[in-house]
């Protein structure tokens, strides 16, 4: 839709007043041609999502059922009480569960700094307690800290406990 008028149709509308109008016309031609936001839909069955991260601390073949199931779970989280939200990607992350872990990541799960720990992701690591460095000392789902979950990653996390160390993270 072209939204450009002549130097005389112009003048017109702002003689009549109508300046202010012209100016908020593309603002209104950007408001109309953007696409409808999807529907959400209802919300997932508080169970369901319960389910869905227990079984992300150890049940791959699960985990799998239940996202071939209900795609809206890979980022849903689950309130253990007091404030202590877990998604599935952090239950794996601190559990040292690695298939599962890579399993959400590839299929979309937004990553997190306590899990990029696990994986031994030096360099997200890194660059975020470079940019944040308080971070060192902050917690992750039901109180475990970075260095936590650096140990579930095993050898391939080995740098990324090393790195911490010698910050003094927590």
């Amino acid at each position: 839709m072209k939204n450009d008028i002549s130097r005389k149709q112009f003048i017109r509308f702002a003689v009549a007043g109508g300046a202010a109008a012209f100016a908020a016309t593309p603002l209104l031609l950007v408001a109309q041609s953007t696409a409808p936001q999807k529907a959400k839909g209802d919300p997932l069955a508080a169970d369901l999502v319960k389910e869905w991260v227990g079984k992300a601390h150890s049940d791959l073949a699960r985990v799998k059922e239940l996202l071939a199931q209900e795609p809206r779970l890979l980022n849903a989280s689950w309130d253990w009480g007091g404030g202590d939200f877990e998604s599935a990607l952090e239950a794996a992350g601190h559990m040292g569960n690695r298939d599962i872990a890579q399993f959400l990541l590839d299929n979309g799960a937004r990553m997190n700094f306590f899990c990029a720990a696990m994986l031994g992701h030096l360099d997200l690591v890194k660059a975020t307690l470079e940019l944040y460095p308080d971070l060192k000392k902050s917690a992750g789902p039901h109180g475990l800290k970075l260095k936590h979950h650096a140990l579930k990653g095993g050898e391939q996390a080995k740098p990324v406990l090393e790195y911490l160390e010698s910050i003094g993270a927590e």
